[in-house]
């Protein structure tokens, strides 16, 4: 790739400089208020006890009104989850409900994906054709590249609200005014009113294009889950020890549920949690054309520790920024050390991969756009051109606000990320964005 257009500023150790550490984030007074009493009165209220694998189980089942989960791979992650949740993740009383209902709407959702390729053989027969997707690291400009490319009709993205409420099916009728979008955007502006700032960190709507962990959630072997709660132990065993070929059966068997009676030209995905699995995701798409995002890994770490921190609040009144941190270094070197075991070994060929630097995507865009399409062999036709530059001028980088941090407040040293990072950096030409004060975003 091209050098990134950004000078390199010299690494130093980071200090406080007399300045306090940060502190997790507070959800608003209401919902501490309940988090307390609940609390008081502990196990008299279901929210009190622990989260047991087959109470869910059932209730899914109910919920759903089918008893099949197919293949029993699944319950490796569910176990897992389930006793960090209750062993390391310190959950408030809303916490211990938010994680209950996410675990109900993935195994409900498992059932019904199952149930349908059952029963309707055609949709197992759908091909998913030469996908693109997106593997850079979470902050390096994915997110806004993914909602351009979304504007183009030609490219097939799965919005939020299809994917957290699949059933029944979308239509290509109603794809765009389909009831559920209200509802799942009703749900997202809960979540705004309990984490008034996290929108400044990462944009959310019902329509906007959402990433592939999202919906690996069925398997039980997700990003989201460690990203969401404070769950080391399951963290780990997703980057060391998960068989991915189920998973990305799984990822394979939703895609084609929700091209069934929407078609797609193409689908552009995209999550930086396939540089764990690169392997098994060349194995499950072995036609994907695939695009990676680089920045300074220093700053991605930082910023997603940031997100992370605010995030996990909404779940636990103990977030550590500290603990955050040094999870997401380890989590970054780890995935983006693989990305370079990927070139160097023949993985990943140059003819299936195109690098974007994110200094000179976040300068130009479109002709960031334009490149990637002419590498993929799309068109990029003056209408859809329009569209992206329109949709750039209304969703600005700080469209709500700068995302405030400092490297430092996460308790990690600039000298020893720089060298943790140093083979990626080397291979990629990414440079320097970040001294120990680095700039907001």
């Amino acid at each position: 790739m091209t050098k990134a257009s950004s000078s390199s500023t010299a690494a130093r150790s980071a200090s406080t400089g007399g300045r306090p550490m940060l502190s997790a984030p507070r959800v608003r007074r209401p919902v501490r208020a309940i988090n307390a009493v609940l609390s008081a009165l502990g196990p008299l209220t279901p929210l009190g006890r622990s989260l047991r694998a087959d109470d869910l189980l059932e209730l899914a089942a109910e919920k759903a009104g089918l008893s099949d989960f197919g293949s029993p791979t699944y319950r490796a992650g569910l176990d897992r989850l389930l006793r960090a949740l209750d062993q390391e993740a310190n959950l408030t009383p809303i916490g211990r409900l938010i994680a209950r209902e996410e675990i109900l709407g993935a195994l409900t959702s498992r059932l019904q994906v199952l149930d349908h390729h059952r029963r309707f053989r055609e949709i197992g027969e759908g091909r998913i054709e030469a996908p693109v997707i997106m593997i850079g690291m979470g902050r390096s400009g994915t997110t806004i590249l993914h909602e351009l490319m979304a504007l183009d009709p030609r490219n097939r993205t799965p919005a939020t609200w299809e994917v957290d409420m699949p059933f029944p099916p979308p239509e290509t009728a109603t794809h765009q005014s389909d009831p559920r979008i209200a509802e799942i955007q009703q749900r997202l502006d809960r979540t705004d009113q309990i984490l008034p700032d996290f929108k400044k960190i990462h944009r959310m709507g019902a329509t906007l294009p959402q990433e592939c962990v999202r919906w690996t959630t069925g398997e039980f072997a997700s990003l989201i889950f460690g990203i969401s709660y404070e769950v080391p132990s399951y963290g780990q065993w997703l980057i060391d020890d998960v068989d991915y070929g189920p998973v990305y059966a799984y990822h394979k068997q939703f895609l084609q549920l929700l091209q069934w009676k929407c078609p797609a030209e193409r689908w552009v995905l995209k999550s930086p949690a396939h540089l764990w699995s690169l392997q098994a995701m060349l194995e499950a798409y072995p036609d994907a054309r695939l695009v990676q995002t680089h920045r300074d890994p220093l700053k991605t770490t930082a910023s997603l520790a940031s997100l992370v921190t605010n995030l996990r609040v909404m779940s636990s009144n103990q977030v550590d920024p500290r603990a955050v941190g040094r999870q997401w270094a380890n989590w970054n070197a780890s995935a983006l050390n693989a990305s370079v075991d990927a070139r160097e070994s023949g993985l990943i060929t140059g003819d299936r991969i195109i690098d974007i630097s994110f200094y000179d995507f976040m300068s130009s865009p479109l002709e960031q756009v334009a490149i990637i399409y002419d590498f993929l062999g799309f068109e990029l036709t003056t209408e859809v051109e329009g569209e992206m530059r329109r949709y750039l001028e209304v969703h600005t980088a700080q469209q709500h606000g700068a995302h405030q941090y400092r490297f430092e407040d996460f308790g990690l040293d600039l000298a020893e990320e720089r060298a943790r990072f140093e083979r990626y950096q080397s291979y990629f030409h990414v440079p320097n964005e970040l001294d120990s004060s680095g700039p907001p975003g």
